[in-house]
């Protein structure tokens, strides 16, 4: 029988990260410092560059941090339990995200295309009535959606996979288990499961940085900044609009 960290050890060890971690804050403006100073490609080129690098660099962070303390994840292939909570993102990153899905091969681009047409198809009523809940003011809106066991609208539920996962957001970046798989199957928000959501700020600093070099230089591509960067809606709502 294979033994799992307990809640309490998970917890010492992510004290201990916060004494003992630092984020290397440098390796993201590295980034876009280095994307800024292209001068072959396009402004639309050098954003979805810094995008994906970035989302890289997340990855490559708690990858670190785990290390740091002997953090294991026990999240598994086809375990797809996170998949079903609301994410959050703010226009910029819908567009980043819909310009990557454009940059996919013909065949993969158009199944995830028919993939969200389904989906829409399937879910779209219970969809108006989840998101119409302000998930700025409702506490409890996640609990609540949740509930509603309505996937994300990238998860193939036949696989329990993501059709875009190297460009998934940071929620579904930073959300791990270090525990016994099997507490994601019998609790909708397990008190186990750890977030790294707080490397968001480096990863959308870096990105705002880079966004305000462009807007003085006056070529942002394909963003309305800074509108993009302040709003903020659920994710199906922004990828329903390419229904």
């Amino acid at each position: 029988m294979e033994n799992y960290l307990s809640f309490a050890e998970i917890q010492n060890r992510c004290e201990k990260l916060k004494d003992n971690y630092q984020i290397d804050e440098d390796k993201f403006y590295e980034i876009v410092e280095n994307w800024a100073e292209e001068t072959e490609i396009s402004t639309e080129q050098k954003l979805i560059a810094s995008f994906f690098e970035l989302l890289q660099q997340v990855s490559n962070e708690i990858t670190s941090m785990e290390e740091e303390v002997e953090l294991q994840a026990t999240c598994r292939m086809g375990c797809a339990f996170c998949c079903y909570f609301p994410i959050i993102v703010n226009g910029m990153e819908a567009k980043f995200m819909k310009k990557a899905i454009d940059k996919f091969p013909v065949s993969r681009r158009n199944e995830i295309q028919q993939h969200l047409t389904r989906y829409y198809q399937k879910y779209g009523e219970k969809l108006e009535e989840l998101t119409v809940v302000d998930f700025e003011e409702d506490e409890d809106f996640k609990l609540n959606y949740r509930k509603s066991l309505v996937p994300c609208p990238l998860l193939d539920t036949e696989t329990n996979k993501c059709l875009a996962y190297e460009i998934r957001p940071i929620p579904c970046r930073t959300y791990m288990n270090y525990t016994d798989p099997n507490v994601c199957e019998q609790h909708l928000m397990p008190k186990e499961t750890i977030s790294f959501e707080f490397l968001y700020g480096e990863y959308m600093g870096a990105l705002n940085e880079f966004l305000q070099f462009l807007y003085e230089e006056g070529d942002t591509a394909f963003i309305e900044y800074p509108n993009d960067v302040y709003t903020h809606d659920y994710l199906v709502n922004w990828l329903k609009e390419e229904q």
